[in-house]
């Protein structure tokens, strides 16, 4: 007869188990840790890696990227920034060509006395400050017999007139609103103002064409200012006057001071003795000993990176002489020890004037950015190992708790525990290993033939439940029926083991319909069946389950064709924990006993 391969008895495998080698507890504990920590760190050291990698490569990068970058961009800005200083410069004294023009035509002839040229003068004055009220908003004329006059504007609507029609006279400053408006006596200097010995008028009457002066401290402001200036001719050609118009240079100093080139840059202008006209860090001018104002020279600045740029502008200028070419851009090492970048260039025009402008800014105001760079990607990168150091943690935590209930059900199963279960839901390929480990299970705990509980299911399921008993988790007693089929060998013989086949098949369901729920029905070998009865109010339930078996097995079966009519009956035999045994096998033992001497009951009965 065909029959499922069975598995070793109990006694069998514990022989086999002994000739393996001994491994100790604690050697299992350890290779198992040692497994723990290699699964770990394959789940998290690869990803740690990884990240460490990936952050000094772009951080590497940055860094190399940004130093290169450092000295193109550098350059770009303070050309640019020398580019605006240069526009506003040009801005804030091109105007002043127009205004002398307009106040005096070239070409225009003026008598040697200027009382009869007094209303022309106020009218075109008041025209030439209308030009560019800010800065040119004074325009003078002083005459070589050292008459002067000029007009100051006050606003667009009102201006001042200074004049003094002899050498020997003071200033007189009236005031008039509107181009034709009528002059109102305002006051007198106290002090004699002699035009002809003035920087301006010597500068424009010794000068061919517009002059400039040298950038001077006006004594009303404290500002400071520079003069363009023109010599005005008489018909026979010669020199009548100098006409003249004050630049201040107060809004050329804020637009530099407001120049924003990075966060320690500086930027100044310079004339070429060394004289500051405008500074974007500190002061230009200050006061002396004697409470009177004075220039500051760059070499004397408060800042250490104007007088460093300073220096380094002029030891370039000298070295190369006059054949230069400018703008320069250069770097030199600063007095702290820092790299600084400079820019400077010379500014000229056709009147005389002649500035120096330089723009200068530290290699770590760049190296900052780079640096600063390099943070954040250390920070990143630190951010990014925890995550990933956290998330191979978390990972393998969600990986190895699966894989421990795996092992330990393996590991069990290995033992003979085949009732174990692995609890594991998941749908990856864990999953159908533990699937897999299920149907294992499964099988070795199953009768291929009937699809019941084996042998070694049923005996586990015994001694499991007589444990509970005997700690006292089960108060009840258990039971055991164990069945042999009487005449089942003539059904092979006459029918085949087809047939043979067929009949366990059906015996088997008819075991099930006639026990309760949670009761186990199990093939024990060949044709001996055996049902675990647990949770047994009394013996009398467990001789009503043996009733409804007999019943059930006396009834016929047909063959595996459904045609002829099989009959065969069944002998039933019953122990009970824990009056009739003390465990499990002397139990299955007893209900063995119990079942042949049923069996030879009857057969005496047939006898008789």
């Amino acid at each position: 007869m065909d029959d499922a391969t069975t598995l070793p008895s109990p006694e069998r495998r514990r022989h086999l188990d002994s000739q393996a080698p001994a491994v100790s507890a604690a050697a299992q504990v350890a290779q198992r840790t040692r497994s723990a920590w290699s699964l770990r760190k394959m789940l998290i050291l690869p990803s740690a890696a990884l990240v460490v990698v990936v952050a000094a490569v772009i951080g590497w990068l940055s860094y190399t990227a940004g130093r290169e970058a450092v000295d193109v961009v550098a350059k770009r800005l303070l050309l640019e920034t020398r580019g605006r200083i240069g526009q506003a410069v040009e801005r804030h004294v091109v105007g002043s060509r127009a205004v002398l023009e307009a106040a005096f035509p070239d070409g225009m002839p003026m008598p040697d006395a200027i009382e009869s040229e007094l209303p022309a003068l106020r009218h075109r004055f008041w025209i030439a400050t209308s030009l560019h009220t800010d800065p040119n908003d004074y325009v003078y004329y002083g005459t070589r017999s050292g008459q002067f006059f000029g007009v100051k504007r006050l606003s667009s609507s009102e201006a001042e007139v200074r004049l003094k029609t002899s050498p020997t006279q003071l200033r007189r400053i009236t005031r008039f609103a509107g181009i034709d408006g009528e002059e109102r006596p305002m006051s007198e200097e106290t002090r004699l103002y002699e035009p002809r010995e003035r920087p301006w008028y010597k500068a424009g009457q010794s000068a061919d064409a517009h002059t400039w002066t040298s950038v001077y401290i006006d004594f009303r402001s404290n500002e400071l200012v520079s003069t363009r200036a023109r010599k005005v001719l008489s018909p026979q050609g010669q020199v009548q006057g100098v006409v003249a118009t004050d630049v201040s240079l107060r809004a050329l100093n804020d637009f530099v001071s407001a120049l924003s080139i990075s966060a320690h840059g500086f930027a100044f202008i310079v004339e070429p003795g060394g004289d500051l006209i405008a500074t974007s860090a500190g002061a230009n001018v200050a006061r002396g000993a004697d409470g009177a104002m004075t220039r500051l020279q760059a070499s004397a600045s408060t800042q250490p990176l104007v007088r460093a740029g300073f220096a380094e502008m002029q030891r370039a200028l000298t070295s190369s002489g006059p054949g230069l070419k400018l703008p320069q851009t250069r770097s030199f090492v600063g007095d702290d020890g820092e790299p600084v970048y400079i820019a400077f260039d010379r500014l000229k025009d056709e009147a005389g004037l002649d500035w120096l402008v330089v723009v200068g800014v530290p290699e770590r105001d760049f190296t900052a950015g780079i640096a600063g760079n390099l943070a954040r990607t250390a920070w990143l990168a630190a951010l990014a190992l925890v995550i990933a150091v956290l998330g191979g943690a978390l990972f393998y935590a969600w990986v190895a708790r699966d894989l421990r209930a795996l092992t330990a059900a393996a590991r069990r199963i290995g033992e003979g525990d085949l009732e174990v279960s692995v609890g594991v839901t998941r749908r990856d390929e864990i999953g159908e290993l533990a699937r897999g480990f299920e149907s294992m299970q499964s099988r070795l705990r199953t009768d291929a033939l009937t699809g019941l509980a084996n042998r070694e299911a049923a005996t586990r399921r015994l001694n499991t439940l007589i444990h509970g008993h005997r700690v006292g988790a089960i108060r009840r007693a258990i039971g055991v029926l164990f069945i042999d089929l009487d005449g089942f060998k003539r059904v092979n013989d006459e029918l085949g083991h087809q047939a043979g086949n067929q009949a366990l098949v059906d015996v088997a369901a008819r075991l099930n319909a006639c026990v309760r729920e949670g009761d186990l029905v199990a093939r024990y070998a060949g044709d001996e069946f055996v049902i675990v009865l647990p949770d047994l109010p009394d013996r009398i339930t467990a001789d009503h389950v043996r009733a409804k078996v007999e019943a059930s097995l006396s009834e016929a079966t047909a063959d595996a064709q459904g045609k002829n009519s099989v009959g065969f009956s069944g002998s039933v035999g019953l122990a009970v924990y824990p009056g009739d045994a003390g465990d499990a096998q002397a139990l299955v033992k007893q209900a063995d006993r119990d079942m042949y001497l049923r069996k030879a009951a009857a057969r005496l009965d047939t006898q008789f």
